[in-house]
């Protein structure tokens, strides 16, 4: 068999065995090792796993995962997201969908500690909609605005989306962290107006809270200076070139950890339950990272890739129309693909035409990842949406759908934005890095 019918015919079996349900990071391991066996024989199919294994695992830029997501973990036990939650109400709760922009403030706040949308989307969830049930707020907004809220976390650095993108293209974690700055803060203005509008259109969707007096709200504003410590630390010790992103990630989760103890709010109990969830997220990373750079090279030697990207170069369309058909390609396979296997099984083809064509890599970077948020709300899979199901079990998930459709197209609009404005992914990595 030639290389190429050999590549054709591992696809097949890949998405035969992602049907099975057998997990991405196996699916991508089995077939890439048995692909290259096939065309390069048994050797170098060892010597791929081997190598690719112990070089993920000494891959010093992906030690921000596990330190981020810890991190994360400290700042929802400490008690710092829900300081976040209490100010932002006390200033915005007493107007109409109060409740809702206040949710996504904290999911915006949460992001910049965590990283991970599934980590915002639960801590904010458990915050955010018994507070919103008890003020009678429409369960879609409820649900909607959480469910979208969480997947600011794969967008506002320390964004795990970036790091996975920068390990797949060789790229820049701290140029990425950086270019998701204004498009971070862009989607969650973006997200602000979608609320007032629906509740502007609708009233009884998000009735208007208590008004908090002067007192109350610079109180609850005080009690987050913690909160802004360890961002300016952390994220701003990135950007201002004081620390690499692994160092600040070591430092924040220290920091975060120091302040769980301090304020006595750290047991046995939930240090096991957060160094659990932290080596379950880098496990189930790594091995996908260890499948992803399996199968890369099987794809690379079926001369598939290559073929691809010259079908799609040659198509009458312009660099504008075939990046269209790109990002539309990437909306589709949202509605069915998880974000990180969508990355690893594309990128090979897709990034070097992107190149070709001459878009900006850290841009185009930006331009992925919210695509992939909106695959996280994206019907059937919307694995926000299941998340967001966990925690409010009573509201039915077809009404959880329902509410992400606004937050769906306000995304899409953030898209539009970047796309004719690629500036405002560029200027902060331009001016602080050269």
């Amino acid at each position: 068999m030639s290389p190429l019918a050999i590549g054709t015919a591992g696809l097949a079996v890949f998405f035969l065995l992602m049907a099975l349900r057998m997990p991405i990071a196996m699916c991508m391991l089995i077939v890439g090792f048995a692909g290259i066996a096939l065309i390069s024989g048994p050797a170098a199919a060892l010597a791929t796993l081997s190598g690719e294994t112990f070089e993920l695992a000494g891959y010093i830029d992906l030690a921000v995962i596990p330190l981020f997501v810890f991190m994360g973990n400290m700042a929802a036990t400490s008690g710092m997201s829900r300081d976040l939650y209490d100010a932002a109400y006390a200033w915005v709760g007493h107007r109409r969908g109060g409740l809702a922009a206040t949710t996504i403030v904290g999911c915006a706040g949460f992001a910049a500690l965590s990283g991970s949308s599934f980590a915002s989307a639960v801590t904010m969830g458990r915050v955010a909609l018994p507070e919103m049930k008890r003020h009678h707020y429409d369960d879609s907004l409820a649900t909607g605005c959480v469910a979208a809220g969480g997947t600011l976390g794969y967008l506002i650095p320390p964004s795990s989306g970036f790091v996975i993108y920068a390990v797949l293209t060789e790229q820049s974690i701290a140029r990425l962290f950086i270019a998701g700055i204004i498009p971070g803060l862009l989607l969650t203005g973006l997200f602000l107006v979608t609320i007032a509008l629906w509740t502007r259109l609708c009233p009884t969707a998000g009735p208007a809270g208590t008004a908090n007096d002067g007192q109350r709200r610079w109180a609850t504003l005080r009690r987050t200076w913690i909160f802004a410590t360890v961002v300016l630390v952390t994220i701003g010790g990135i950007y201002g070139g004081v620390m690499t992103p692994e160092e600040a990630a070591g430092v924040g989760a220290f920091l975060t950890l120091l302040v769980a103890l301090l304020r006595r709010s750290l047991c046995r109990a939930r240090l096991e339950a957060a160094i659990l969830h932290t080596l379950r997220t880098t496990s189930l990373t790594f091995m996908i990272l260890i499948g992803a750079h399996v199968f890369i090279p099987f794809m690379a030697l079926s001369t598939i890739p290559g073929k691809l990207a010259t079908l799609v170069t040659g198509l009458p369309l312009g660099p504008g129309g075939i990046l269209c058909v790109v990002l539309a390609a990437y909306v589709v396979l949202g509605t069915f693909l998880e974000g990180i296997a969508m990355l690893v099984l594309t990128l090979p083809v897709v990034f070097p035409v992107m190149l070709q064509l001459g878009y900006d890599p850290i841009w185009f970077g930006v331009m992925i990842v919210i695509v992939l948020e909106m695959g996280l709300i994206s019907p059937p899979v919307g694995v926000n949406v299941f998340v967001v199901k966990g925690v409010a079990e009573e509201v039915p998930l077809g009404t959880i759908f329902r509410g992400i459709w606004p937050f769906w197209f306000a995304m899409l609009l953030c898209l539009a934005i970047l796309a004719l404005f690629p500036q405002l992914a560029l200027l902060l990595p331009q001016a602080m890095l050269g």
